[in-house]
């Protein structure tokens, strides 16, 4: 079925969009159903599931709540208004927005004209601000805590998911210009395929890892997002590939992260290195020894002087 089909109370979604825009998989939502009560779907003529939009701004609620570790049979049951009470009471996230909000106050303006639907204005006002400050600091100093403002305006209730995504779309073709003008690299390694695994939709972080690659001299090969782990280990060899790059969001299961992980690592040569990097908890602390986790964008340049040096005479 598809996606998002509009009724009279404003939009219902199908499973899959509701798995890709709460973070919550379709296994959850069905054990939910079953065990708890909710969210309970209408069905559509063919019988799939419908959510409605009140399930959906719940179901994003509860993913932030089971984020900051508490358990599902504990705060399912609860009113809307004590799930974003307890939500919001998180010490940690309620900092981190106070220090993004401080540090980043002139980002407002895009936020307003994301609520405007202004995406021209928006796009405009991106480009102008990536030619002032350049890519990396445009990526790094605006685009990340952007990304931070608005996932949260979103997880709030404070942006519907077709904003969100207006958003994301823009910044998209902002980074995927100013990559396309820098100068190609020569024969100068590594060559880094970029990439998700099949869970994964979220394609905003590969784009801004894409820039830094980019910015570095690497020819980048990026396959964009929800590759099969098989395909990637084809185009690996095909494209001759010195660097795996995946990026994993929070939204995705931290057993599949690093069981996906685990597998690529087994099927990829050795000389092949990977690394991840995201907001994903699994690679915190679980990521196997013989892969490397990235921490920030930031991070990029040094990890590619390291390997640099070590690869001199390949």
């Amino acid at each position: 079925m598809n996606d998002a089909v509009p009724d009279s109370a404003g939009g219902a979604f199908g499973i899959a969009a509701v798995e890709r825009d709460t973070g919550l998989s379709k296994d959850t939502l069905r054990v939910w159903e079953r065990r708890y009560r909710f969210p309970l779907p209408a069905r559509d003529p063919s019988g799939e599931r419908v959510y409605s939009r009140q399930d959906v701004e719940k179901l994003r609620v509860l993913k932030r709540l089971l984020d900051q570790g508490h358990r599902p049979g504990k705060v399912i049951g609860l009113a809307m208004e004590q799930l974003e009470r307890l939500a919001d009471s998180a010490a940690p996230h309620a900092a981190r927005r106070a220090e993004v909000a401080r540090l980043h106050g002139g980002l407002d303006v895009y936020l307003d004209l994301i609520r405007q639907h202004r995406v021209e204005e928006l796009r405009r006002q991106l480009s102008q601000s990536l030619l002032r400050i350049g890519l990396a600091r445009f990526v790094s100093e605006a685009v990340s805590p952007l990304n931070e403002l608005v996932g949260d305006a979103w997880a709030r209730g404070r942006l519907e998911i077709y904003e969100e995504h207006l958003y994301t779309e823009s910044i998209q073709v902002v980074l995927r210009n100013a990559i396309s003008s820098i100068p190609r690299p020569g024969s100068r390694p590594p060559v880094v395929l970029l990439t998700t695994f099949p869970q994964e939709s979220h394609g905003l972080g590969l784009l801004m890892a894409e820039a830094f690659f980019a910015l570095e001299g690497c020819r980048c090969v990026s396959l964009g997002v929800q590759t099969p782990l098989l395909d990637i280990v084809r185009a690996a060899a095909v494209q001759r590939v010195d660097i795996a790059a995946l990026s994993f969001s929070e939204a995705l299961n931290p057993n599949q992260v690093i069981d996906g992980i685990v597998e690529l690592r087994s099927k990829l040569p050795p000389v092949t290195a990977i690394w991840v990097g995201g907001s994903c908890s699994a690679l915190v602390r679980r990521v196997p020894a013989d892969v490397l986790a990235l921490r920030s964008l930031n991070d990029i340049a040094p990890a590619l002087a390291t390997w640099r040096s070590t690869h001199r005479s390949t």
